[in-house]
């Protein structure tokens, strides 16, 4: 692992259940989640591994996602595909079961959200296809390395996360506008910033905007539409990078008639090192 701070305990975990997952290898942490001890965000845990945000649809929509991702590789980038039906991930971890290892999971029916839930074994299909999507928390520990505070670590909540007004590139029944993350950086380090990031673009890359959050259609910093609001202090630049969560976007506007994400901050830890991932 990484020699990364820790990152402050979210909000309802238990003191013994944090201290097994900041010790946790990436499998050691998925079956901590699989077990139900650990249903929190995830970020800053396993430092170096990659994490991974999620989408399952039904065969029938898969194509026209696989499509979309394929145009939208910023806020999509994919990790795994997995075979129809197939509740394993294989590629980027062993031991995984994509219906348990996230530690939350949201239902959504015709474009509308309907459930959030711990596992969703009870929800699994045979018709299902799932795709894998790097996270930025997978940069984040690269970030602290080099001297930049991640403030959703360092406040002990979740990242935020804004609907933006720029769109994606349509592919077939998706399209909707891009989700992107948001972290404060001081001035002085946000070229140090983009240069970590943008050396693994299985995880995003580099930032998709700096500055102004009104020239992307985000008027207002202390209501993120996912994930909480963190605190920007004098020097510092908002700085916003395409996001996994983008998938829930082109769901609740393309509305098939079926999908199971992630909960936002809630996500997949796999045995991928971001080292691997690097161009």
């Amino acid at each position: 692992m990484l020699n990364a701070p820790v990152p402050a305990k979210p909000d309802g975990v238990a003191d013994e259940v944090w201290a097994q997952m900041l010790a946790a290898s990436p499998v050691e942490a998925r079956r901590l989640i699989r077990s139900g001890a650990f249903t929190a965000p995830t970020s800053g845990l396993c430092p170096g591994y990659a994490q991974a945000n999620l989408i399952v649809l039904p065969r029938d929509q898969a194509y026209d996602f696989l499509l979309f991702a394929q145009r939208n590789p910023k806020p999509c980038p994919l990790l795994e595909v997995t075979e129809v039906g197939a509740r394993e991930a294989t590629i980027c971890a062993t031991d995984c079961d994509i219906a348990t290892d996230f530690p939350r999971y949201r239902i959504y029916e015709h474009g509308q959200l309907v459930a959030e839930v711990e596992n969703v074994e009870d929800y699994w299909r045979d018709d299902l296809v799932s795709f894998v999507i790097g996270c930025s928390f997978s940069f984040e520990s690269e970030l602290i390395e080099a001297g930049i505070e991640i403030r959703h670590n360092t406040m002990g909540c979740n990242v935020p996360m804004y609907l933006t007004g720029v769109p994606c590139t349509p592919a077939g029944s998706m399209s909707g506008n891009m989700v992107m993350s948001m972290r404060p950086i001081p001035a002085g380090q946000v070229v140090k910033a983009v240069q970590i990031s943008g050396a693994i673009p299985k995880v995003h890359g580099a930032p998709i905007h700096i500055g102004d959050p009104a020239a992307i259609g985000v008027h207002d910093l202390a209501h993120p539409e996912f994930g909480d609001p963190v605190d920007i202090r004098d020097g510092e630049v908002p700085v916003f990078w395409a996001c996994g969560v983008t998938p829930q976007s082109i769901v609740m506007n393309s509305k098939p008639p079926f999908a199971i994400t992630h909960a936002p901050g809630c996500m997949l830890i796999t045995d991928t090192k971001n080292v691997d991932l690097k161009e």
